[in-house]
């Protein structure tokens, strides 16, 4: 996508990045910070705002999964029309009080720079809302290319995480599915299915028990784990691996389940993947 497309005046991209940055402050534990990002999103993305109407266009256009073409042209229509009903003059000011906003209480130099997966999307969007709205004065060359790319992404199939089914909430969502990635990259797209509920406990339950959930969580792997390595130990008489799953059984007994941060979740996402191939 060209670099001049306006970023901060498309409603899909904005919306982005104030969930990541509203994950970063959680994963933080920089709650405070968060709140500011999220009574942003209240004040303005709520359903008497013109923001609002753009952002479900958003939704439908880049989120939806049509099974043939007749259908996808069928929502660009729909989408075309719902677009030029908007009160224009309404949501540019929207917009820009939303970004003077963001300017003056999200305290980030980064805020504008994280990734944004969708981001081509997202600004194909944009950029077909806009030429739709300027009726017979749309550049139709322009507005054939953008339709085709939003009738491609309407006929794909959308990536769903299992890790995030019957999850309610976008940002909690949003939060499991980077730290998913992130675990994933250390540790080889391997993650096992307790692996991946570590996680998500681990998200949830610093957002709404202030860590209890988790803590329970990781003291019984903990233990479970350690008489996996009991049982280990009866069946062998090897004074060498004897010694060996002792020293294992010290260091996972003294691994810390109080702290709970990154640091403290990869070292018992390594727990449970020694449990694991211990009770296999």
């Amino acid at each position: 996508m060209k670099n001049s497309h306006n970023k901060k005046r498309n409603v899909g991209i904005v919306y982005e990045l104030l969930l990541r940055y509203v994950s970063d402050r959680l994963v933080e534990s920089k709650s405070e910070e968060a709140q500011v990002a999220l009574n942003i999103i209240e004040k303005y993305f709520n359903e008497s705002t013109e923001l609002y109407k753009e952002f479900r266009l958003f939704n439908a256009l880049a989120k939806s999964t049509v099974s043939s073409s007749s259908v996808a042209a069928a929502i660009l229509t729909e989408a075309k029309n719902a677009a030029r009903r908007c009160d224009v003059n309404m949501l540019n000011s929207e917009k820009s009080k939303l970004i003077k906003e963001i300017n003056y209480t999200i305290n980030d130099s980064k805020f504008y720079y994280r990734r944004v997966p969708d981001y081509t999307m997202y600004a194909n969007i944009q950029t077909l809302l806009n030429e739709w709205r300027k009726g017979d004065l749309s550049n139709l060359t322009n507005v054939a290319i953008h339709e085709s790319r939003i009738v491609e992404c309407l006929l794909s199939e959308k990536e769903c995480d299992t890790i995030e089914e019957n999850v309610d909430h976008d940002v909690d969502r949003l939060v499991v599915k980077i730290l998913t990635e992130k675990f994933n990259k250390k540790y080889h797209n391997r993650l096992n299915d307790e692996q991946k509920d570590i996680i998500r406990t681990y998200v949830f339950s610093m957002t709404k028990d202030n860590g209890s959930s988790i803590k329970s969580k990781l003291n019984s792997i903990k233990e479970e784990t350690v008489r996996e390595i009991d049982s280990l130990s009866s069946t062998t008489d090897s004074d060498i691996i004897l010694e060996k799953i002792k020293d294992v059984k010290r260091n996972i007994q003294e691994t810390n389940s109080t702290e709970i941060n990154d640091t403290t979740i990869s070292k018992f996402l390594l727990i449970s993947k020694l449990k694991n191939e211990l009770t296999e």
